[in-house]
Parts: C-alpha cells; sequence; structure tokens
C-alpha cells in the first residue's frame, strides 16, 4: 500500500479516522453514563454543561430537548418529578 509522501497532518488525519472516533466514543460515553450529580460536591451549571457537551458531540444532530431530557433522567426521582411540574409546556420522557 503506498500512500506516497504527505505532511503531518494528513497522517494524523488518517490515524484519528482510522482508531480515534471509536475510542473517543467508548470514553465519551462512559463519561456521560457515569457522571451522577452529587450536590455536595457538583456546581449544578457546571456538571449539567459537561453532560451536555458529551451528549452534543456523540450525538450532533439530537435535539436539545431530547438531551435536556436524557440528563434530567440521570437525576431521576423527585429532582426529574420537581422540573417536570415547573415545565411551562409538557413534559414527557
Amino acid at each position: 500500500m503506498d500512500h506516497g509522501k504527505h505532511d503531518w497532518y494528513w497522517w494524523k488525519s488518517e490515524v484519528i479516522t482510522k482508531w480515534a472516533r471509536n475510542y473517543w466514543s467508548f470514553e465519551m460515553e462512559n463519561s456521560f453514563e457515569n457522571a451522577i450529580f452529587n450536590s455536595e460536591k457538583d456546581k449544578p451549571l457546571t456538571w449539567f454543561f459537561n453532560q451536555k457537551n458529551r451528549l452534543s458531540a456523540l450525538h450532533p444532530d439530537m435535539y436539545d430537548t431530547m438531551i435536556n431530557m436524557k440528563i434530567l433522567r440521570k437525576g431521576g426521582g423527585e429532582l426529574e418529578h420537581d422540573i417536570k411540574r415547573r415545565c411551562v409546556e409538557p413534559c414527557s420522557t
């Protein structure tokens, strides 16, 4: 297989295309799944936007509403119920 002479940016792109995407997606998904909000340790907005950025990177076509619902489900229980009660428009999961 002859790729000829290419610069660093071409090789970097090839390596990322071939190997990095799957591993990166796996790590990003695990980070999202394992992140559990702890009110004593986490700042709410920082935690929320970290989760939002992870989901947006994994699923760029996902609507904000769906992203918000996925994050909301991670809070579960009373948090989810309290937020749904305060929604201006009907919220469903």
